[in-house]
Formats: C-alpha cells, structure tokens, sequence
C-alpha cells in the first residue's frame, strides 16, 4: 500500500508562483515514477508533468512546459511540482500519483496510488 498526501495548494494572482509536495508512505518510494495531474472543474483530469524514479528524466505537458518544474527527493519520500508563471487556466485540483512499471507516463490509467488532491486558484 501506498499513501500519497499533496500539500502547498493556494490562492495565488497570475504571473505568482507555488510549489505543490506530495508526501509518500512506505520504504519504496524510490523505486518507482511519479506524476502530477490537474482536474478543472467540469473537466477530465489531464497529465502535467511525471518524472523516473530517479527524476533524471523528466516530461511535462505543453500548456505547462518551461512554466512547472517537477522534480524529487527520494530521502524525503516527496515530489514537488514548481509551479511558475501561473495562468487563471492553471485553476484546478492537482493530484499526485504513483505510476505503474510500464505504459505511458501520461496516460492516468497507468498510475496506480493517488492522493487527494490539492486546489490552486489562479486569480486575473
């Protein structure tokens, strides 16, 4: 079993920064990928950005790239997700998730454990 507990969410007025962590339970944490995802509402939840175990490789959806930043400490058994330059359409609840072995890194179907979510509000 895996717990995954996001903190950091917020309001914020565009153009602010946040910095999203997502905790994990258990001892390995470091073996596996993990991702962030964003559910606006009335809207499906769609992939932000995932990263290896190690967090050597990293990969980002468009509409984030070059403005998030996700990256890990495996000592910590946390990820973080760095969130710049934010847009009132980065307004959503933002979930953590631990991937499965295999498939795609933004397919939700491929990630296992997720946590509860955090919202972010990106005020105009």
């Amino acid at each position: 079993q895996v717990q995954l507990v996001e903190s950091g969410g917020g309001l914020v007025q565009a153009g602010g920064s946040l910095r999203l962590a997502c905790a994990a339970s258990g001892r390995t944490f470091s073996r596996y990928a993990m991702g962030w995802f964003r559910q606006a509402p009335g809207k499906e939840r769609e992939f932000v950005a995932a990263c290896s175990w190690s967090g050597e490789s990293t990969y980002y959806a468009d509409s984030v790239k070059g403005r998030f930043t996700i990256s890990r400490d495996n000592a910590k058994n946390t990820v973080y997700l760095q969130m710049n330059s934010l847009k009132p359409e980065d307004t959503a609840a933002y979930y953590c998730a631990k991937k499965n072995l295999y498939g795609s890194y933004t397919f939700s179907s491929e990630y296992d454990y997720w946590g509860q979510g955090t919202q972010v509000t990106v005020s105009s």
